[in-house]
């Protein structure tokens, strides 16, 4: 059984920052993992992706810089850092992990998913 369970969401300042957490069960190969979020009235989003194989990361172009993807050494929890942190930031925070194979991360073709923060700033 597979569990993505999310954290560290909430109310934050502008230029505040905040660090989401999402620890992963019952899944063992990760090759990659994500955040996504959704803000009301609009699409989910890609935010932040991290290739466990080559420790590869990317980023939305909206949060480069800002933002920083990582896992810890145990490979069961995956972050999300986030400075300097604007308004346009408010959104339900997902992590994702399973990306299909052949797919990009960005179109968000991931098995599983947790069930969301809500980060508000």
């Amino acid at each position: 059984h597979v569990q993505l369970v999310e954290s560290g969401g909430g109310s934050v300042q502008a230029g505040g920052s905040r660090r989401l957490s999402c620890i992963v069960s019952g899944y063992s190969y990760r090759s990659c993992t994500g955040w996504f979020r959704q803000a009301p009235g609009k699409e989910r989003e890609g935010v932040a992706a991290l290739y466990t194989g080559g420790g590869s990361t990317y980023y939305a172009d909206s949060v480069k810089g800002r933002f920083t993807i990582s896992q810890d050494d145990t490979e069961n929890t995956l972050y999300l850092r986030m400075n300097s942190l604007k308004p346009e930031d408010t959104a339900m925070y997902y992590c994702a992990a399973d990306l299909s194979l052949g797919s990009s991360w960005y179109l968000g073709d991931f098995g599983y998913w947790g069930q969301g923060t809500q980060v508000t700033v």
